[in-house]
């Protein structure tokens, strides 16, 4: 009973720090008053979901260095994470539908973004930096999922840090300029639909097939000189990470290699380990 009490207590302390609105059975988060540092948005309040995260929610506050959102939230209303200067982490469950205007725009130290593939719609300047704005973001490369059809004018604009975006679906509708001022490259799957030399929506920008391949029929595949190995094959110059892991019912997988495939190939080894069970090798981007 004490137990539950104080379980009881600290939910009930947690879910303080938010301000709720109710509508139609579901709750959405209008603003926030605690301390900061790493947050998780909450799944359920006074029993009920919720699934949205108002505007500016979460507007200009500093203190805040993490986000984790779940699956309950499907909106992320316009401009609900802006200005928040130390946010260095946004995570979302699968559930989230739309990354509403200007949802993270200006947020000068965010370097690590996941996009769940729930997602169809990135709203208008959604990560983007204004001119006037010193603080650009620190976020390096973002994947975006195959769920995605619509990329908001400018929604990546003056990431100036931002240098490779994968798309793992078709070319999606996009604004003008949605890489505004960035020095990036659009890398596209094989299959996928609606990819040219360059990004439809900004001129500019390349588009590259992304196709590394490991080549396990080739005589260089195997063990040799006490070291496995095998050759990587693909697109000229694609940024690839070579992982592993020694369980896939299980797997957790520890990149070894980062590095570009210079001239379409290059071959990968490490010490054979014959002690080990089992050991299995994947190519995934940085």
């Amino acid at each position: 009973m004490i137990l539950w009490l104080l379980l009881l207590a600290t939910l009930t302390s947690l879910q303080a720090q938010f301000n709720c609105t109710t509508n139609n059975g579901s709750i959405t988060i209008t603003g926030y008053t605690g301390t900061g540092g790493a947050v998780t948005i909450p799944s359920i309040v006074n029993g009920l979901p919720v699934t949205s995260i108002g505007a500016e929610a979460f507007y200009a506050l500093t203190n805040l260095t993490s986000i984790t959102i779940p699956g309950s939230v499907t909106n992320i209303g316009a401009g609900s994470f802006a200005f928040c200067t130390n946010l260095t982490n946004a995570t979302m469950d699968n559930g989230v539908i739309n990354i509403g205007i200007e949802a993270f725009q200006s947020c000068g130290t965010l370097a690590s973004v996941t996009i769940p593939s729930s997602v169809t719609s990135i709203g208008l300047y959604a990560f983007a930096s204004s001119p006037e704005d010193p603080h650009n973001h620190a976020l390096t490369s973002i994947t975006i999922p195959e769920s995605v059809t619509n990329l908001g004018e400018q929604a990546f604009q003056l990431c100036l840090a931002l240098s490779s975006v994968y798309f793992m679906g078709n070319s999606p509708a996009a604004g003008s300029q949605v890489f505004y001022g960035d020095n990036v490259t659009v890398y596209y799957l094989p299959g996928t639909k609606g990819w040219s030399n360059t990004f439809a929506y900004s001129p500019s920008v390349p588009a590259v097939l992304w196709n590394p391949l490991i080549q396990a029929s080739s005589s260089s595949f195997g063990v040799s000189n006490d070291q496995f190995g095998f050759n990587v094959t693909g697109t000229s110059n694609i940024p690839i990470v070579v992982e592993a892991c020694a369980n896939l019912a299980n797997p957790v997988w520890t990149p070894l290699q980062t590095l570009l495939l210079t001239n379409g190939s290059f071959y990968f080894s490490e010490p054979f380990q014959p002690n080990i069970a089992a050991r299995f090798y994947r190519i995934s981007s940085p």
